[in-house]
């Protein structure tokens, strides 16, 4: 038997405002008062702490405590409960199991000298950083690409995003230098290898992880001088196909192929004192692929009644 410990009180007035009671305060009971109930329970956040065995050993709630007056003809409670395994770091989810739209997309990466224990194959998922998500160019409020360089923004499901920045080239940069800058800035310094199926899918199940398709597309000059060409990024797109998986009464969202997608352009050295500036952009797009619900019946069951020849003898 695991005693169930109160983790916080939280006091919410009529007009929504919470405050927070100190620890040495203790469960209060909800009493009439002025033509108001108060301390009534209008939320309880539990948290159950388990062994890799699945035995509780902890168990936490949180409420949230009101007042209710007579003239309300309704009230909204609100019931959440999590789970955390022993001595493991808890990870964000983003659906549970299907993608919840707004939540981020998870992005793992594959070890170095695969093949590993499954448990390892997603090593970058094991903590709660940055960097177990998608992410894409941030855009700030001085479009500059070189200060814009390590700004990320979560790559959110079921939202197209675009943002971007512009370069200001001048004749002194050089070419190599300028190409690897553009592609941090576009990809950031850790582009994720892979992609969660489902938005709860766990860094052990390794089948339930898509890689990202890279690709690389050229456009066509953008300087017509006579010095040698220089191949530089100026965006980065990235395609998220999903499809609706389970029944048709509940579909989940699943993440079935993402493509990222670099397209390079040819930059040739400007002439000495003379300047250019290229926009630079990247993009999100979700592509919903599912086929059309059709709701199916199960056929009606057949009886194949076989009589012995002389069931209905003396009769017949």
């Amino acid at each position: 038997q695991v005693n169930i410990t109160v983790q916080s009180i939280v006091i919410q007035s009529l007009n929504g405002m919470r405050t927070l009671l100190s620890s040495s305060d203790v469960l209060r009971l909800p009493m009439v008062l002025d033509e108001l109930c108060i301390n009534a329970v209008l939320g309880v956040n539990y948290h159950i702490t388990h062994t890799d065995t699945g035995e509780i050993i902890e168990a936490a709630a949180a409420f949230v405590l009101g007042a209710i007056s007579k003239e309300a003809l309704s009230i909204e409670q609100s019931f959440e409960i999590s789970f955390t395994q022993e001595n493991t770091q808890p990870v964000p989810l983003s659906g549970n199991p299907g993608y919840v739209v707004g939540l981020p997309v998870r992005a793992g990466f594959q070890p170095q000298g695969y093949p590993f224990p499954a448990a390892f194959l997603f090593a970058a998922l094991a903590s709660s950083n940055k960097h177990s998500q998608l992410t894409i160019l941030h855009s700030t409020p001085t479009q500059d690409c070189l200060a814009a360089q390590g700004a990320r923004a979560p790559v959110l499901f079921g939202y197209n995003m675009i943002s971007g920045c512009k370069l200001r080239i001048t004749a002194a940069m050089k070419c190599q230098p300028l190409a690897q800058t553009l592609l941090d800035v576009l990809k950031g310094q850790s582009f994720p290898e892979y992609v969660a199926s489902f938005g709860n899918s766990q860094a052990q199940d390794v089948l339930d992880w898509v890689p990202i398709t890279q690709l690389h597309i050229s456009e066509q000059m953008i300087s017509h001088t006579l010095q040698s060409p220089c191949q530089i990024p100026v965006s980065l797109g990235i395609e998220v196909k999903w499809t609706k998986y389970g029944s048709l009464v509940n579909p989940q969202a699943r993440i079935v192929n993402v493509t990222a997608t670099i397209t390079t352009t040819t930059l040739k050295q400007l002439p000495s004192g003379r300047e250019r500036i290229i926009p630079i952009t990247s993009s999100v797009v979700f592509t919903d692929i599912s086929s059309p619900a059709e709701p199916s019946y199960k056929a009606w069951p057949t009886i194949d009644i076989k009589l012995p020849f002389d069931f209905f003898y003396p009769f017949v």
